[in-house]
């Protein structure tokens, strides 16, 4: 366990959900609470002097992106950077996997509403998810972009983004839902045209935080369908003139964020780049590998991927003979906070969950099954 990292949080030790939700750490609530004490004194530098966390966030988001602040834009969620994208694209067919997670499915039924792009539905093997083989298969001329997730929100399946830009090749945009992955996961993020993420689950940073990144090659096919005020050329003039988006990513703005958030993601994103994603890495990958185990112990099938390589901080189960919310209720009584589905458990730790969370896991199974 990291335990520098670990000393910057106050979550319970059976807390297992951050593929849903990531505590901040006290870092990131002393930035809001000073953010908005600041606010609150309103004096003439305040405005400005708020703002400048923006500048801040997406300098740390680039540089852990592989990127730099010109292609590097703050959203308030990865499902705005998902809806830029789709609208943006003008013609075409857009792969995306029937499996992905709704916020990944909305943006292109709309843009398709639109009489824009018409989106071909990927099924992936269960427990698998978009390999090179099953996007090669559904390659035909028309498709002008494929939609991922860097790792799937059920199973944990880590898709490979290298071999997927070499699948699809130069012309089409590789777009990427990183939410599942960012600052726990070393990926080649530099593969994809088009990287959204929100912050508030493994980066830890609360609501209302994200950013993305774009390529040139996407900044010079997607048109700026939503571009507001704040992104365009000379956005300080007011003139009554209609002014051109602006040359780089900031023509994904739409308005001024909050610079509280900003402020929350800037510290959220120092604590990463601290530490090291590959450190934080390497930590959730030994949780995994403790809480596997004891689910296996306990007669538990495992549903994400049996490959270490080929899955990320998520473990989706289930506990033959045992309804989730059985289970669910069994966990909660030890402590352990875990994602119930209607199927399924999900168990995603992070690198601040300590060696003794699979001991409450243990107990709690071992309670059901009668210490199989």
């Amino acid at each position: 366990m990291l335990t520098s990292y670990a000393a910057c949080f106050d979550t319970p030790a059976g807390y297992l959900d951050f593929a849903r939700f990531g505590p901040p750490s006290r870092d990131v609530v002393a930035a809001t609470a000073g953010a908005m004490e600041e606010s609150a004194l309103a004096r003439h530098t305040t405005v400005d002097g708020l703002m400048r966390a923006d500048a801040v966030a997406r300098e740390r988001a680039a540089r852990l992106a592989g990127s730099d602040v010109g292609h590097t834009v703050l959203l308030p969620n990865a499902s705005t950077g998902l809806f830029h994208a789709a609208l943006g694209l003008r013609q075409g067919v857009v792969l995306a996997p029937r499996t992905d997670f709704p916020a990944n499915h909305y943006p292109w039924r709309r843009s398709a509403e639109l009489g824009r792009t018409t989106p071909r539905w990927l099924d992936p093997l269960p427990g698998g998810g978009v390999t090179p083989d099953l996007v090669r298969a559904a390659l035909t001329d028309d498709v002008v972009a494929l939609s991922v997730s860097a790792v799937d929100f059920r199973t944990g399946f880590r898709a490979d983004l290298a071999a997927l830009r070499e699948v699809i090749g130069a012309d089409r945009l590789l777009i990427v839902d990183g939410i599942q992955a960012f600052g726990a996961v070393t990926m080649p993020w530099e593969a994809a045209d088009v990287l959204v993420a929100g912050g508030q689950k493994w980066l830890r940073a609360g609501w209302a935080t994200g950013f993305a990144t774009l390529s040139d090659r996407a900044l010079e096919v997607l048109e700026p369908v939503l571009t507001g005020w704040t992104g365009v050329a000379d956005a300080g003039v007011f003139d009554g003139e209609e002014h051109p988006p602006a040359r780089d990513a900031g023509r994904w703005s739409v308005t001024h964020l909050s610079p509280v958030t900003a402020a929350a993601f800037a510290a959220a994103l120092e604590l990463v780049e601290r530490h090291t994603v590959a450190a934080i890495e390497e930590a959730i990958a030994a949780r995994m590998t403790e809480l596997t185990d004891v689910v296996e112990r306990a007669g538990g099938l495992v549903l994400s991927p049996g490959d270490p390589a080929r899955r990320a901080g998520i473990l989706s189960f289930t506990l033959p003979d045992h309804d989730p919310s059985v289970v669910a209720k069994a966990l909660h009584a030890e402590g352990v906070t875990p994602t119930v589905r209607g199927d399924s458990l999900r168990f995603s730790p992070h690198a601040s969950t300590p060696p003794q969370t699979a001991a409450l896991v243990a107990a709690a199974l071992s309670a059901l099954t009668g210490g199989r």
